[in-house]
């Protein structure tokens, strides 16, 4: 596939743990070869990490193209708080990809301003820049979360309020292709629950687990960056990408990782802002969501966006972690990676 040949993409919050894999799949050859690929992110000691990581291989291999990174790989010093950051980046870029985000639910309760200012305030910016200008941008990405969905919490909120302001830029643009995509848990990702656990049994334990019955749904970060370029190559205008991914129980994910060791499991209650089951298509979004392959595509709430359903609603209720949970054979397989010998 060569989607992305001759494209300069912007990646906000590209030093993040999903910024930097899908950073890694565009310097390769897997969807054409881009012209630029532009990192922007306010952390410099990160970017440096990110720019020496490159630097310090010796030769290509089969999945990155480390001898061509200097001349297609930049950094950009900026924040997706501010506007003047954002006019700036957005120059000269055939595509971007909005992954900067506050995501960490207890944090983002105890500071739902700066969870509004990123999440919220940074997505408007980045829509004022394209629109406002009239910038020549093929398409716009914005990463959600299954906690956008029938949010609860401050985090969730916000991502919904990300995805409304991304689909009512539609509005705005006839040109630019907007749209997002919604998915739950990476696996492994900083400050997710994972690394959590292994760092927990490498102390001898307790693992702490807020409530016994908790789900979750689970991607991998491969996956996570595949959905985005899908959406990239076939979403309509205002389309929420939805994966057809598994879930788990976050018991079952403690004991896999704990792998027959000695270490106690302790429940602590549930933390503030948290869900028991997360949801990645609500009851009411269902009679607008169609199915493409690997995906459930929730298309826009503002009907001169969607234009009429491109085809026959897939879902008859909601699309629920509770009912989709893989056992630990599979949850064992999908982890082996990460299972301490």
């Amino acid at each position: 596939m060569a989607l992305f040949n001759g494209k300069r993409i912007l990646v906000t919050g590209g030093t993040g743990s999903f910024g930097k894999a899908m950073v890694r799949n565009l310097l390769s050859n897997r969807w054409g070869n881009p012209k630029e690929v532009t990192v922007f992110s306010r952390d410099e000691a990160k970017q440096h990490e990110m720019r020496m990581s490159y630097m310090e291989k010796e030769a290509a291999t089969e999945e990155i193209i480390y001898e061509n990174f200097k001349n297609i790989l930049k950094f950009r010093i900026g924040d997706i708080r501010d506007y003047e950051s954002v006019l700036n980046a957005v120059q000269n870029v055939d595509i971007v990809i909005n992954a900067a985000a506050l995501k960490q639910v207890p944090t983002c309760e105890y500071f739902p301003g700066e969870a509004v200012r990123t999440n919220v305030e940074g997505v408007m910016n980045l829509v004022r820049a394209v629109n406002e200008n009239n910038l020549p941008i093929e398409a716009v990405v914005g990463v959600s979360t299954d906690k956008a969905c029938k949010p609860i919490n401050v985090m969730g909120m916000t991502k919904a309020l990300m995805e409304r302001f991304i689909i009512n830029a539609c509005l705005m643009s006839k040109d630019t292709r907007f749209m997002c995509v919604r998915y739950g848990n990476v696996i492994a990702s900083r400050g997710s629950v994972i690394p959590l656990f292994l760092n927990q049994i490498k102390s001898g334990g307790p693992v702490t687990i807020t409530t016994d019955d908790m789900t979750r749904f689970l991607i991998t970060l491969d996956r996570a960056v595949e959905t985005v370029v899908d959406a990239i190559s076939g979403a309509n205008r205002g389309d929420i990408y939805v994966p057809k991914i598994t879930s788990y129980k976050v018991t079952d994910l403690a004991e896999v990782l704990i792998n027959g060791k000695d270490i106690p499991i302790e429940f602590t209650g549930i933390r503030p802002g948290e869900k028991i089951h997360e949801i990645l298509v609500s009851e009411e979004e269902c009679y607008r969501t169609i199915e493409k392959e690997k995906y459930y595509v929730v298309q826009s709430i503002l009907p001169e966006v969607s234009e009429g359903l491109a085809g026959p609603s897939q879902l008859a209720g909601e699309y629920s972690s509770k009912d989709t949970i893989v056992g630990k054979p599979e949850l064992k397989e999908l982890l082996s990676d990460f299972i301490p010998r």
